[in-house]
Order: C-alpha cells, then sequence, then structure tokens
C-alpha cells in the first residue's frame, strides 16, 4: 500500500534541500519514492529550440518525450484552471511514499518546513493537518508536535514514515 506525506513551508525554507537528504535515506530503507512538487505558475522545463518546444508552440496541447532513460508527458493548460492536487496524484503510478513537495493549503498531512531566518511565521497553528516539523529551531514553546532538525535526514525520514497515512487512488 502507498503512502502519502507532504512537506510544507514558505519559500526558502529548505523545502527541496531536505528532500535531496532524505529521499537517499528512504531509498536506502528499501523503499520506492516519488515526488510531487507544486511550481511557481511560469516554469517550464522545455526550453527554446528543442523540438518539443517547438510542437508546444505550434499548438500542440500535451508533448511526450521519451528516451531509454525516462519519459516526460507535457500538458499545456492554455485556459484550463491549474489541476487540483487530487488529480495530479492519479497520473503518478504506484510507490511506497509519495512526497508532495509545496501545496501547504491543501488538505493532506503534512511535515512543516521551517527555518527561522526567513521570518516567515509557522504554518501548523493555523493547519490541523501539519503532524510534525523539521526546523532549525525547536518548535515554539507549547508545541507539542514531534519535530526533527533540518540537518537530521534520518530524523525527518523517520518523520515522514510515522505521520504518512495511506493513500490510493480509489481514495480521491
Amino acid at each position: 500500500m502507498q503512502h502519502l506525506i507532504g512537506l510544507a513551508g514558505w519559500s526558502g525554507a529548505g523545502k527541496t534541500t531536505l528532500l535531496e537528504r532524505v529521499i537517499p535515506v528512504l531509498v536506502a530503507k528499501g523503499l520506492s519514492v516519488s515526488t510531487l512538487k507544486h511550481a511557481h505558475h511560469a516554469f517550464d522545463i522545455d526550453k527554446p529550440g528543442k523540438d518539443s518546444y517547438r510542437h508546444r508552440q505550434a499548438g500542440a496541447s500535451q508533448v511526450m518525450v521519451a528516451s531509454g532513460k525516462r519519459w516526460a508527458l507535457m500538458e499545456e493548460l492554455t485556459d484550463a484552471k491549474e489541476p487540483e492536487l487530487p488529480e495530479l496524484l492519479g497520473h503518478m503510478r504506484a510507490v511506497d511514499l509519495i512526497i508532495v513537495e509545496g501545496y501547504k493549503r491543501h488538505g493532506h498531512t503534512k511535515i512543516e518546513v521551517h527555518r527561522q531566518a526567513n521570518g516567515k511565521p509557522w504554518i501548523h497553528p493555523e493547519d490541523p493537518l501539519v503532524r510534525a516539523i523539521a526546523s532549525d529551531v525547536p518548535p515554539p514553546e507549547g508545541c507539542a508536535l514531534p519535530w526533527a532538525h533540518l540537518d537530521d535526514a534520518q530524523g525527518v525520514a523517520g518523520l515522514m514514515l510515522a505521520h504518512a497515512l495511506p493513500w490510493t487512488q480509489e481514495a480521491l
């Protein structure tokens, strides 16, 4: 059965850097891991001049690029609204753990990633779906959530495994 956990935090908190260190820990435990990252509105994985870019510019609504090592499907939304998280998860194949980076306002179980130097407020007081914290400082006094330091990849991996919830496409 696959499980889902989110990493939620303000920009610059270190979510991606943390994932770079935690994913190998999870894989070393024998888990298959996938990630779904929320990006800024204008992101593009394609490059001007590439054939796939030219196909999109010509009006193709979907362009798939494939090789012996990987494949990617790009879909132009044009006038459509941004897909919701459950719809995007429905495109992913079954793995042991899906980690969602971003989507801090969506309704899934999360670990808050907090960096004091950002000066941003904590998310957990306003979000009951935050189940644990990864931070460079201990949580505020009175916070009973478990936490691990941002530099403790093993500890954060443990938090993920302890708080990830079962997820299936049927649950969408």
